[in-house]
């Protein structure tokens, strides 16, 4: 009995309804094909800019002469004392002098994804002191953003203010975490023994 009742409903609404007369639809523009080259450009940018979840918002400052340290748990004092010391051969440098924040941000998360592509295990990141600008509120800007990037990047293992032949108090050593192939080769040398 329902049935019937929605069918005659049905039945009154489409009542007059006629089909169309053309057989095909055309959504188009009539003009020439589109270039879809820009828009893939910046689908690719936006796909870059998306990944970098470093933060330029706000961030705790630090003195110009303040050192930098970090270390995760797990790797070894030994291992952060070399570092401390500048005693690892430095494979890669990302010099960010007269750079804004917006720029060292990206230059250090494609430095860091750079670094770990080519199995770099030691870098140095020179970012300047920053006691050279006059208001105090502006000082060691760009090294108070490195304090805190290198310590959200899960890739970055331990930091160090750098020995004063590689910067000093204006840069620090990274510590990168071993990728799968140098960790392999590890365990097959450790294996031979």
């Amino acid at each position: 009995m329902q049935e019937d009742d929605d069918f005659s409903l049905f039945a009154e609404e489409v009542q007059g309804i006629r089909p169309l007369k053309k057989t095909e639809v055309y959504l188009g523009k009539k003009q020439g094909g589109v270039d879809y080259s820009e828009r893939q450009k910046a689908a690719l940018i936006a796909k870059v800019e998306d990944r970098n979840h470093l933060s330029k918002d706000y961030v705790e400052r630090v003195d110009p002469n303040d050192m930098l340290e970090y270390k995760k748990d797990g790797v070894q004092d030994g291992v952060f004392k070399r570092l401390r010391q500048g005693k690892y051969p430095i494979d890669s440098r990302l010099d960010l002098h007269r750079r804004t924040v917006e720029q060292a941000r990206r230059d250090v998360f494609q430095f860091v994804e750079d670094c770990m592509r080519h199995d770099i295990r030691v870098g140095v990141i020179v970012h300047g002191k920053g006691d050279r600008t006059p208001d105090p509120q502006d000082q060691a800007t760009i090294k108070s953003f490195i304090n805190k990037w290198l310590r959200d990047l899960d890739d970055v293992m331990a930091f160090h203010s750098a020995q004063r032949h590689h910067g000093g108090l204006g840069a620090v050593y990274v510590l990168f975490k071993k990728s799968e192939k140098a960790r392999l080769e590890n365990w097959e040398r450790h294996q031979k023994r």
